[in-house]
């Protein structure tokens, strides 16, 4: 009978790559476990934590805009219409103040489909003066499907302010901010200057 010596070192060398192998593929896991890491047009990784590929990674504001789904009713451009929560306001018109949008993404508006992003509104977060649960009934707003942190609140409202707000119609710059430049989304927007129809089928990506 024969038998066959494994030199300490062949072990040795076989263990290390087995090692770099596992780290290499649960590196990979964890990647995606975290979403740190977005895959942009092209396959390229981008940093920063986006929902919907390459679009200003670096805006912590738009980030949040999206993990919260303000885009659902309020669109990626936030001139509002039809939504999951009904149609929603113009974040592009709105007259509303810094202080007030602040307060609604905390506490939603009563009566309507806008939900209150802070999980402790009604209760720890005083909402419109100290209006409570009770004091709403049936028009207390609904839960929003993810909470925010108050710093998050501030850093969406502080993206709506600075991107959205009185931009005026939507445009092809708006479009290659939001999506990343040469997203196939944004090309009705350079030989269109109608709002409606481009704003129709940017949705369609």
């Amino acid at each position: 009978m024969e038998f066959k010596i494994v030199r300490p070192n062949k072990r040795a060398n076989c263990a290390i790559r087995v090692s770099v192998i596992c780290l290499i593929v649960g590196g990979g896991l964890a990647l995606l476990a975290t979403g740190d890491f977005a895959w942009g047009e092209g396959g390229a990784p981008v940093p920063g934590q986006v929902i919907k590929g390459a679009h200003r990674t670096q805006d912590e504001g738009q980030r949040i805009y999206e993990k919260a789904n303000c885009v659902g009713c309020h669109k990626w451009h936030g001139d509002g219409g039809g939504g999951y929560g009904g149609a929603a306001l113009s974040l592009r018109a709105t007259q509303l103040t810094r202080d007030q949008i602040v307060e609604i993404v905390h506490c939603g508006r009563p009566g309507s489909g806008m939900p209150h992003f802070d999980r402790d509104a009604y209760k720890d977060y005083r909402c419109y003066s100290g209006v409570t649960a009770h004091d709403l009934g049936e028009d207390l707003p609904p839960d929003a499907a993810t909470s925010l942190r108050p710093k998050e609140i501030e850093g969406v409202v502080d993206y709506v302010l600075e991107h959205i707000k009185g931009k005026g119609a939507t445009s092809y710059q708006d479009c290659i901010d939001f999506f990343g430049d040469g997203s196939r989304a944004c090309e009705v927007y350079k030989n269109s200057s109608g709002h409606l129809q481009a704003t129709g089928t940017a949705e369609k990506r």
